[in-house]
């Protein structure tokens, strides 16, 4: 069939970069650039694999926001105006995430590398 696109298995890196993702509990996110250190790749690797992540909600990848604590992306949208991104917000909301004022989630949501190489590790 023209224009229907083929389901594909997750890459080896895209396999390791779910199972972090799962490790974010509720009430808690991370960022793109934290998620990449761990896995010693890159902030638009992991964005790009969050896009494609055929396993939500199993895999949370609404639970990922980008360094400047805004929320990102979020179904392959972008930017804080998008309805995907404020079903995002909702969700994190219902989940107990904290966020400021202007918007951005409050840093004692935030995990950072060394609390996701503690979850990687668990």
């Amino acid at each position: 069939m023209r224009g229907v696109k083929k389901a594909r298995a997750p890459t080896p890196f895209e396999q390791r970069l779910y199972e972090l993702c799962k490790a974010i509990p509720e009430g808690k996110v991370s960022t793109y650039g934290a998620m990449a250190a761990v896995l010693n790749s890159s902030a638009r690797a992991v964005g790009q694999g969050m896009r494609r992540n055929p396993f939500a909600p199993t895999v949370p990848c609404h639970r990922v926001i980008s360094s400047d604590r805004c929320l990102g992306g979020f179904s392959g949208d972008w930017g804080e105006g998008s309805e995907k991104v404020q079903r995002k917000r909702q969700m994190l909301v219902k989940e107990g995430v904290k966020f400021e004022d202007g918007g951005k989630v409050h840093s004692v949501c935030v995990l950072g590398v060394s609390e996701l190489q503690h979850l990687k590790r668990a």
